[in-house]
């Protein structure tokens, strides 16, 4: 939970959470868990092992649960997503840059670009503050955007909840574009094998890489920097050859579900207090973003031949980590959809700050009161 949210007042609901132990309160979020996790099994949707304990953090936390995890343990799920990224890393996806760059290039800056501008709109017209708005929908690691915009001057409630709000509602779209709009079959999305034999020196690389990677925490002021170098040390792995990474399908079901659980409990009631006025504003800025992101995966589709479910989760604004969640889960060509989600992380990281923070000076040089 960041520092800068303090623990809601239990809301009064006829369950309140917040009256139990905490041990009861991580059992119910469990149970919750489990039955989130079985419906959104039961709906064939991609993602249910992140979805349901999204849903179920959300639900936790509205029946007055105080529980948060440790920030290691988001820590850890990132690492383990670097190395799914990574895993994905190979000379298909250095083919796909050097004979695709300029499309790819164009369609990355074109989300980064049209985020911006539709913050840039949102503090325009006064319904919130430009910095705070641009920041909230700039796509990439959600954890990652809220500490640094409270570093550029940002307010960091209005930013979390419009990142994590972003975050879980193209989660959602993309799972639901999986399965009904590119028609993904239920067996492609479930045929998998939970306890499946894995390669001792390939785990123990995998775990090494993971591990590894958690000391880029310590560096002061490196917003994603466990992710980056998990993906840059597991990618330097897979294309030299030396071992292909293996996650068994149980390691990531935990990553997956830490970052729902993270994602979801950040919902907090005093967060979605103060986000009530710009709820509507919000979601529709959002969902503006997706369609702008699929009128993008249409032009890739036409431009490029790509299948349109591979298209879209390329420049789906969700995130490099849940578009990988998703890949991993369905039957698409994951690494066209890393060469684009890779891409636009790191232009992110790289430019999005300065980009951000120049547009937000003009709004704020043309509107002194947002």
């Amino acid at each position: 939970m960041p520092p800068f949210i303090s623990s809601p007042s239990a809301p009064k609901t006829a369950v309140n959470l917040s009256k139990f132990p905490k041990q009861m309160q991580w059992a119910s979020l469990l149970i919750i868990t489990l039955i989130c996790t079985a419906f959104c099994e039961w709906l064939a949707l991609p993602a249910a092992l992140l979805l349901g304990p999204m849903f179920a953090g959300i639900i936790t936390e509205s029946l007055g649960g105080v529980i948060r995890l440790p920030k290691v343990s988001m820590q850890i799920s990132q690492a383990v997503i670097g190395c799914l990224i990574a895993r994905s890393v190979n000379q298909d996806i250095l083919n796909i840059f050097i004979a695709q760059w300029p499309v790819l290039i164009c369609a990355v800056s074109s989300t980064l670009v049209a985020s911006v501008a539709l913050g840039w709109g949102i503090g325009k017209i006064g319904i919130l503050p430009g910095t705070t708005a641009i920041w909230g929908l700039l796509p990439g690691a959600a954890s990652v955007m809220v500490v640094m915009a409270e570093d550029y001057g940002a307010d960091p409630r209005l930013v979390a909840f419009m990142q994590y709000l972003r975050v879980l509602l193209v989660t959602v779209t993309a799972s639901l574009v999986a399965r009904f709009w590119a028609h993904v079959p239920s067996s492609a999305i479930h045929s998998v094998i939970w306890f499946a034999p894995v390669h001792a020196l390939a785990l123990a690389v995998s775990i090494g890489v993971i591990c590894f990677s958690l000391l880029a925490h310590l560096i002061p002021r490196f917003s994603g920097g466990v992710l980056l170098l998990s993906l840059i040390l597991g990618g330097f792995i897979q294309l030299e050859g030396y071992v292909q990474l293996e996650l068994p399908l149980w390691l990531l079901a935990v990553a997956f579900t830490l970052i729902g659980w993270n994602v979801g409990l950040r919902f907090t009631r005093e967060v979605l207090i103060v986000a009530a006025k710009a709820l509507p504003q919000t979601v529709f800025s959002i969902l503006l973003l997706i369609l702008f992101c699929m009128g993008l995966a249409i032009g890739l589709f036409h431009f490029l031949n790509a299948d349109p479910l591979s298209a879209y989760l390329g420049t789906s604004p969700g995130g490099v980590d849940s578009a990988a969640i998703i890949a991993a889960s369905t039957n698409v060509d994951i690494a066209f959809v890393m060469a684009l989600q890779i891409m636009r992380f790191l232009m992110t990281l790289l430019i999005g700050p300065s980009l951000s923070r120049y547009v937000a000076n003009l709004s704020s040089q043309s509107k002194p009161n947002s």
